[in-house]
């Protein structure tokens, strides 16, 4: 099974950027699709973007699309969201997730079997 570690989090200013990145072993990571999700203090974990296998297409949540932008690098075994015009509500533990292999690219939570540890992005006013 594929086991996730996300990096990249920290403390940053409204309008700026942000590139997380998520590391995949133990599995082969081109059969899997790849999500990021984020949880906000006393909220649901949320949908943010997922891509295909070979990366050639990309699904966004609504509040982020034309901000963030995931891509991949399967010679590197990672998942990358490169998160631009951060805004105060974009703060939350980002997650990386992965479905079962050979998995349908999903905004459902209920489909990722996989998840990273989270890494923490604050966004400050």
């Amino acid at each position: 099974q594929v086991q996730l570690t996300e990096s990249g989090g920290g403390l940053v200013q409204a309008g700026g950027s942000l590139r997380l990145s998520c590391a995949a072993s133990g599995g082969t990571f081109s059969t899997y699709s790849m999500g990021w999700f984020r949880q906000a203090p006393g909220k649901e974990r949320e949908f943010v973007a997922a891509i295909t296998r070979r990366g050639s297409s990309a699904y966004y949540a609504d509040s982020v699309k034309g901000r963030f932008t995931i891509s991949r690098d399967n010679a590197k075994n990672t998942v990358y969201l490169l998160m631009n015009s951060l805004k105060p509500e974009d703060t939350a533990v980002y997650y990386c997730g992965a479905p079962n292999p050979y998995g349908s690219m999903s905004y459902r939570r209920d489909e990722y079997k996989y998840w990273g540890q989270g890494t923490q992005v604050t966004v400050s006013s």
